[in-house]
Protein backbone atom coordinates (compact mmCIF):
# COMPACT_ATOMS: atom_id res chain seq x y z
CA UNK A 1 0.00 0.00 0.00
CA UNK A 2 1.12 3.34 -0.76
CA UNK A 3 -0.44 6.58 1.28
CA UNK A 4 -0.36 9.63 -0.73
CA UNK A 5 -1.16 12.85 1.03
CA UNK A 6 -4.04 15.06 -0.26
CA UNK A 7 -4.22 19.05 0.16
CA UNK A 8 -6.65 18.59 2.90
CA UNK A 9 -4.46 17.04 6.08
CA UNK A 10 -4.98 14.09 7.61
CA UNK A 11 -6.81 12.66 4.25
CA UNK A 12 -5.02 10.10 2.10
CA UNK A 13 -5.14 8.51 -1.46
CA UNK A 14 -4.41 4.80 -1.01
CA UNK A 15 -2.85 2.60 -3.78
CA UNK A 16 -3.50 -0.92 -3.95
CA UNK A 17 -0.91 -3.19 -5.04
CA UNK A 18 -3.10 -5.21 -7.38
CA UNK A 19 -1.73 -8.92 -8.21
CA UNK A 20 -2.90 -10.37 -11.13
CA UNK A 21 -3.09 -13.59 -12.70
CA UNK A 22 -5.39 -16.09 -14.93
CA UNK A 23 -7.79 -16.51 -11.98
CA UNK A 24 -8.46 -12.50 -11.57
CA UNK A 25 -7.06 -10.01 -9.11
CA UNK A 26 -6.16 -9.34 -5.41
CA UNK A 27 -4.98 -6.36 -3.11
CA UNK A 28 -5.28 -6.10 0.84
CA UNK A 29 -7.55 -3.59 1.54
CA UNK A 30 -6.93 -2.40 4.67
CA UNK A 31 -3.75 -2.93 7.34
CA UNK A 32 -3.88 -2.49 11.03
CA UNK A 33 0.29 -2.28 11.23
CA UNK A 34 0.44 -0.10 7.90
CA UNK A 35 -1.83 2.25 8.68
CA UNK A 36 -0.71 2.88 11.66
CA UNK A 37 2.79 3.28 10.25
CA UNK A 38 1.08 6.18 8.31
CA UNK A 39 -0.37 7.61 11.34
CA UNK A 40 -3.74 6.33 10.38
CA UNK A 41 -4.28 4.21 13.45
CA UNK A 42 -8.50 4.24 13.48
CA UNK A 43 -10.48 1.82 14.56
CA UNK A 44 -13.17 0.43 12.63
CA UNK A 45 -16.96 0.10 14.14
CA UNK A 46 -19.22 0.15 11.26
CA UNK A 47 -18.81 -0.91 7.62
CA UNK A 48 -21.53 0.60 5.16
CA UNK A 49 -21.84 -0.73 1.49
CA UNK A 50 -23.86 1.62 -1.06
CA UNK A 51 -25.02 0.62 -4.99
CA UNK A 52 -25.15 3.84 -7.24
CA UNK A 53 -26.88 3.75 -10.33
CA UNK A 54 -26.22 5.66 -13.09
CA UNK A 55 -23.09 7.57 -14.37
CA UNK A 56 -23.23 11.00 -12.96
CA UNK A 57 -24.74 10.85 -10.20
CA UNK A 58 -24.17 12.32 -6.84
CA UNK A 59 -24.36 11.35 -3.05
CA UNK A 60 -23.04 13.82 -0.41
CA UNK A 61 -22.00 16.03 1.09
CA UNK A 62 -22.30 14.23 4.45
CA UNK A 63 -20.70 14.86 8.05
CA UNK A 64 -21.10 13.99 11.41
CA UNK A 65 -21.12 16.87 13.97
CA UNK A 66 -18.63 15.96 17.01
CA UNK A 67 -18.76 14.04 19.31
CA UNK A 68 -19.86 11.38 16.34
CA UNK A 69 -17.34 12.55 13.91
CA UNK A 70 -16.37 9.84 12.14
CA UNK A 71 -13.52 9.31 9.80
CA UNK A 72 -13.67 7.22 6.84
CA UNK A 73 -12.23 4.70 4.23
CA UNK A 74 -13.85 4.65 1.15
CA UNK A 75 -13.31 1.45 -1.36
CA UNK A 76 -14.40 1.20 -4.40
CA UNK A 77 -15.16 -3.07 -5.70
CA UNK A 78 -17.10 -2.24 -8.60
CA UNK A 79 -17.25 0.88 -11.16
CA UNK A 80 -15.80 4.32 -10.57
CA UNK A 81 -16.14 6.86 -8.45
CA UNK A 82 -14.90 10.57 -8.06
CA UNK A 83 -14.76 10.64 -4.23
CA UNK A 84 -14.51 14.12 -2.72
CA UNK A 85 -13.76 15.13 0.66
CA UNK A 86 -14.38 18.83 1.88
CA UNK A 87 -12.79 20.34 5.16
CA UNK A 88 -15.09 21.61 7.88
CA UNK A 89 -12.55 21.44 10.90
CA UNK A 90 -12.95 25.14 11.73
CA UNK A 91 -9.16 26.93 12.39
CA UNK A 92 -7.65 24.60 9.52
CA UNK A 93 -5.65 25.81 7.22
CA UNK A 94 -8.06 24.57 4.35
CA UNK A 95 -11.42 25.02 5.81
CA UNK A 96 -14.23 24.45 3.20
CA UNK A 97 -11.75 23.58 1.05
CA UNK A 98 -12.02 19.96 -1.15
CA UNK A 99 -9.90 17.54 -2.24
CA UNK A 100 -10.54 14.22 -4.52
CA UNK A 101 -9.70 10.92 -5.43
CA UNK A 102 -10.61 8.89 -8.14
CA UNK A 103 -11.22 5.16 -6.42
CA UNK A 104 -11.99 2.13 -8.33
CA UNK A 105 -10.70 -0.92 -7.13
CA UNK A 106 -6.98 -0.12 -7.03
CA UNK A 107 -7.50 3.44 -5.03
CA UNK A 108 -9.65 3.78 -2.03
CA UNK A 109 -9.75 7.36 -0.06
CA UNK A 110 -9.05 7.93 3.66
CA UNK A 111 -10.88 10.90 4.95
CA UNK A 112 -10.33 12.50 8.44
CA UNK A 113 -12.91 13.29 11.09
CA UNK A 114 -14.41 16.80 10.52
CA UNK A 115 -14.83 16.51 6.56
CA UNK A 116 -17.73 16.49 4.70
CA UNK A 117 -17.81 13.19 2.04
CA UNK A 118 -19.84 12.70 -1.23
CA UNK A 119 -18.89 11.37 -4.42
CA UNK A 120 -19.81 11.23 -8.53
CA UNK A 121 -20.41 8.05 -10.19
CA UNK A 122 -17.54 7.52 -13.13
CA UNK A 123 -19.79 4.51 -14.80
CA UNK A 124 -23.30 3.09 -14.80
CA UNK A 125 -23.31 1.16 -11.75
CA UNK A 126 -20.67 2.03 -8.40
CA UNK A 127 -20.59 -0.09 -5.51
CA UNK A 128 -18.50 1.46 -2.37
CA UNK A 129 -17.35 -0.04 0.95
CA UNK A 130 -17.28 2.84 3.62
CA UNK A 131 -15.66 1.97 6.74
CA UNK A 132 -16.11 4.56 9.80
CA UNK A 133 -14.37 4.81 12.80
CA UNK A 134 -18.12 6.30 14.75
CA UNK A 135 -21.37 4.52 14.78
CA UNK A 136 -24.15 6.42 12.56
CA UNK A 137 -25.94 8.87 15.20
CA UNK A 138 -28.63 10.36 13.42
CA UNK A 139 -28.67 13.51 15.87
CA UNK A 140 -25.46 14.69 14.36
CA UNK A 141 -25.67 14.09 10.50
CA UNK A 142 -25.35 17.15 8.57
CA UNK A 143 -24.66 18.14 5.12
CA UNK A 144 -24.01 20.72 2.30
CA UNK A 145 -25.05 21.23 -0.92
CA UNK A 146 -22.87 19.19 -3.26
CA UNK A 147 -23.27 22.02 -6.04
CA UNK A 148 -22.70 24.92 -3.49
CA UNK A 149 -20.92 27.93 -5.00
CA UNK A 150 -18.66 28.38 -2.10
CA UNK A 151 -17.45 25.10 -2.10
CA UNK A 152 -16.82 24.92 -6.19
CA UNK A 153 -16.31 21.28 -6.40
CA UNK A 154 -15.53 20.19 -10.09
CA UNK A 155 -17.14 17.27 -11.15
CA UNK A 156 -15.99 15.67 -13.62
CA UNK A 157 -19.73 14.76 -14.91
CA UNK A 158 -22.78 16.37 -15.96
CA UNK A 159 -25.03 16.20 -12.61
CA UNK A 160 -27.10 13.08 -12.60
CA UNK A 161 -29.59 11.89 -9.87
CA UNK A 162 -29.40 13.58 -6.41
CA UNK A 163 -31.73 12.74 -3.92
CA UNK A 164 -34.38 15.56 -2.14
CA UNK A 165 -32.50 15.42 1.03
CA UNK A 166 -28.82 15.86 -0.63
CA UNK A 167 -30.68 18.81 -2.61
CA UNK A 168 -31.92 20.25 0.13
CA UNK A 169 -28.38 20.63 2.41
CA UNK A 170 -27.98 24.46 3.32
CA UNK A 171 -25.16 26.48 1.22
CA UNK A 172 -21.95 28.17 3.59
CA UNK A 173 -23.21 31.06 2.63
CA UNK A 174 -25.60 30.84 4.77
CA UNK A 175 -24.30 31.06 8.19
CA UNK A 176 -22.00 27.33 8.48
CA UNK A 177 -19.62 28.06 11.02
CA UNK A 178 -17.66 24.49 10.66
CA UNK A 179 -16.85 22.04 13.04
CA UNK A 180 -14.77 21.96 16.17
CA UNK A 181 -11.27 21.04 15.07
Amino acid sequence: MEFVPTSIAGAYEIRHDLRSDERGRFHRQYCEREFAAASLGTRWVQVNHSVTLGSGSVRGMHFQRPPAAEAKLVSCTYGRAFDVAVDLRRGSETFLKWSAVDIDESRSFYIPEGCAHGFQALTEEVHLIYMHSAPYAPEAEGGLRFDDPALGIAWPLPIGTVSDRDRSFALVDGGFEGLAS
